[in-house]
């Protein structure tokens, strides 16, 4: 098929160019019958572009064998189409699955991703990291951010390209996805209450996590409002060790039959605590965890948790980045800062069982 508009390009034409190289942006445009700055705005899908001029230039890429570079878009648009993101505690696992989940989104995308993993969360080093993405010429940046301390730190890196922080606020309208940690804390919660548990044990992951503060104020919260004791939560560091140590004091505790842990990982450990002090789980002592990690699913017994969609967290995360890079609003968004909030699931395995008899509220 040819195409008369324009000087359209017949189908059989060579993928060389006229000089017998590899074809460049001139010659998609001569064989186009159109001018450069045509062929770029069809490269960074202008809309100002009518139809027709645009399927002539498309199918001149496609008679060319023309692949547009990565730097031939930059210089078309203004851009690198490399986006920037900044990770804390990136090995566990929600933050590594949510930077998968990013790497796929902006690949699929056209973008290269830049990450800094971040091992403390001062401020220096957090300024330092948002100059560095600053200076390798970042569309964008994406920061998972679940300590406050970093949220205060890039609030105060006055960050002069579009940002989108996750689990954090910065206080002005800077976009921000989160997973509902109050809603599954509260779904775990209710659950433990609702095989007629009198009161559910908390251990809690460490102070100045978002996340964490906002599992242990729910799990507070909907003891409460059930009129159950709260008893004193115990913090951990996320880690299976620290769900260990926390777990050996609960075991001890006769009267403690339902713990809800603020991550799998350490609901890992308060059941290997509860094994060994032949505290049995499910029949002495329900157990809730959080994350739904890979593993949840294959312990003994499986673990009931809560799932967090931390993929999707990632790829709207994304998305929200990619629509304030264009100057675009998701469709539907209100006046001021863009929250979007990702539900959470309960997953019920064989962890969690009714109160012992004696025990039922």
């Amino acid at each position: 098929m040819t195409r008369s508009a324009g000087g359209g390009a017949p189908s059989g034409r060579s993928r060389r160019n006229f000089a017998g190289t590899r074809p460049v942006m001139d010659d998609v445009a001569r064989l186009a019958g159109v001018s450069k700055q045509t062929v770029s705005r069809v490269l960074n899908d202008n809309p100002a572009v009518r139809a027709e001029t645009r399927e002539s230039v498309l199918e001149a890429m496609r008679s060319l064998g023309y692949r547009p570079s990565r730097s031939a878009r930059s210089l078309a648009s203004g851009r690198t189409r490399m986006l920037g993101v900044i990770s804390f505690d990136a090995a566990r696992f929600g933050p590594a699955s949510t930077l998968t989940a990013i790497n796929t989104a902006a690949q699929d995308a056209g973008y290269l991703v830049s990450s800094i993993a971040l091992d403390t969360a001062d401020r220096d080093t957090v300024v330092q990291a948002v100059d560095r993405l600053s200076a390798e010429g970042a569309d964008g940046v994406i920061a998972i951010a679940p300590q406050r301390r970093v949220g205060r730190a890039l609030a105060e890196a006055h960050l002069d390209i579009p940002l989108v922080v996750m689990d954090n606020v910065l206080g002005d309208d800077t976009p921000m996805v989160t997973c509902d940690a109050r809603g599954g804390a509260r779904l775990a919660t209710e659950h433990l209450l609702g095989l007629g548990h009198r009161t559910v044990h908390h251990i809690a992951g460490p102070a100045g996590w978002a996340s964490a503060e906002r599992r242990a104020a729910s799990w507070r919260d909907t003891l409460e409002r059930a009129g159950a004791a709260v008893p004193e939560p115990l913090a951990g560091d996320w880690s299976a060790d620290s769900g260990y140590e926390l777990g050996r004091r609960l075991a001890r505790d006769p009267d403690v039959t339902a713990v809800f842990a603020a991550n799998d990982q350490m609901a890992l450990g308060a059941l290997r605590a509860f094994h060994e002090a032949g505290r049995r789980v499910p029949d002495d002592v329900s157990v809730v965890g959080y994350d739904d990690i890979p593993e949840a699913a294959h312990l003994l017994p499986p673990l009931t948790t809560v799932r967090t969609d931390f993929q999707e967290a990632g790829t709207r995360s994304l998305r929200l980045l990619l629509a304030r890079i264009d100057g675009r609003e998701e469709p539907g968004a209100a006046p001021g800062p863009v929250v979007s909030v990702i539900p959470s699931h309960l997953i019920v395995r064989r962890s969690t069982g009714p109160a012992p008899a004696r025990d039922r509220s």
